[in-house]
């Protein structure tokens, strides 16, 4: 114990570190969770595209989209399914990172906003991401080089095709999955009564936001040990890739908190990435970060139709309200509002989204409006 820290304090740090090093692995791990009580057992399952053609050139004969889904659907006197939800995750996660008690145990169980007796709640794990086709199930990087407009069309396939809806009632989305969740609502404006992007701006990447996915991506494209994709073993530039990955979700003043030492410091960076380094794969990790930078619905808010509710957070590094960027683009958005969750003691910067007991009053009060 260091000298003059009360012993309750020290035990106080260290349920925050535990709690802190979770949020981080919940958002952006692809490691799921553990099964939250008090909604139904996931019912997993695959759906092939055929014939995927990619936005900047390059085809899939088959990609495969892997998804699960929660509860039952509801259909109306004509056979449409009205109470879907569609949840989709964050950069390098995958679906069952939502299943957590600090999120599906926060949202799924009865009486919560999204009630699996309910709603029929469908995850995918997104195109290059986690049971889903991705470079590192033997393509590497001769796998089309994908951006977010693919990733969107693979889900609206999943939807139509593979799950035969027509129309969505609320799409939700964290982090990557928030910027989908603003292409939705600009490019499929009539397909869904409700949207809530959470931890993303609907704007281009740029700033130190796009700083941060180009150090990602060239810290491992220029590692000679990447090879061009084909190493043998995972090149050192994903340890450089992950540290940053870590640094930047989470909050200044609660890493501080959390690690006030510079041993502490160091114990936590490197559990961080020791966690994640299990699963994780450089060809993956470049593709996954290289894919925002076609993304830009900015032109396109005027379009939307949905009843729109975006929620940030005060700490959050990557979005930092500092910027002004939501206030002012809320503007556009026909029937859009914003929701800036204040930094405490529980938030975690970028990492906040992954829990949901911050926000999830949000959901109660947009679902208690009727569908458009």
């Amino acid at each position: 114990m260091r000298p003059g820290i009360p012993s309750h304090e020290v035990l106080q740090r260290s349920r925050v570190l535990q709690v802190a090093i979770l949020v981080l692995l919940t958002m952006f791990s692809p490691i799921g969770g553990a099964h939250a009580a008090g909604y139904p057992e996931p019912t997993q399952a695959d759906f092939v595209l055929r014939d995927f053609h990619f936005a900047e050139g390059g085809t899939l004969a088959e990609l495969r989209m892997h998804y699960f889904t929660i509860g039952a659907p509801l259909r109306d006197e004509r056979g449409h399914i009205i109470n879907a939800v569609l949840l989709l995750h964050g950069t390098g996660g995958r679906g069952a990172g939502f299943l957590t008690d600090a999120f599906a145990g926060e949202l799924f169980g009865n009486g919560q906003p999204l009630d699996a007796s309910r709603w029929f709640i469908i995850v995918p794990d997104n195109l290059g991401h986690g049971g889903s086709s991705k470079p590192s199930d033997g393509l590497r990087a001769n796998f089309p080089r994908y951006g977010y407009a693919d990733m969107v069309k693979a889900q609206r396939r999943l939807v139509t095709e593979g799950l035969g809806l027509d129309h969505l009632r609320l799409v939700v989305g964290i982090s990557m999955g928030g910027m989908h969740a603003w292409m939705w609502a600009v490019q499929h404006a009539d397909f869904m009564d409700a949207v809530v992007p959470v931890a993303s701006l609907p704007v281009q990447v740029s700033g130190r936001n796009r700083m941060e996915r180009r150090l990602i991506v060239d810290a491992i494209r220029n590692d000679p040990e990447w090879n061009g994709g084909n190493y043998d073993r995972q090149p050192q530039a994903l340890v450089t890739a992950l540290r940053m990955i870590a640094i930047s979700a989470g909050s200044a003043r609660q890493l501080y908190l959390e690690a006030p030492t510079q041993e502490a410091t160091d114990r936590l960076l490197d559990r961080m990435v020791e966690q994640r380094m299990h699963n994780a794969d450089a060809n993956d990790l470049l593709y996954a970060w290289d894919a925002s930078r076609d993304y830009d619905p900015q032109p396109g808010l005027r379009r939307v139709q949905a009843q729109l509710v975006a929620v940030n957070f005060a700490d959050d590094e990557r979005n930092p309200p500092a910027l002004g960027i939501l206030e002012r683009e809320i503007a556009n958005v026909p029937n859009g509002r914003f929701v800036l969750v204040a930094a405490s003691d529980r938030t975690r910067g970028h990492s906040s989204a992954a829990n949901a007991s911050l926000w999830k009053d949000v959901l109660t009060e947009l679902l208690r409006q009727p569908p458009r």
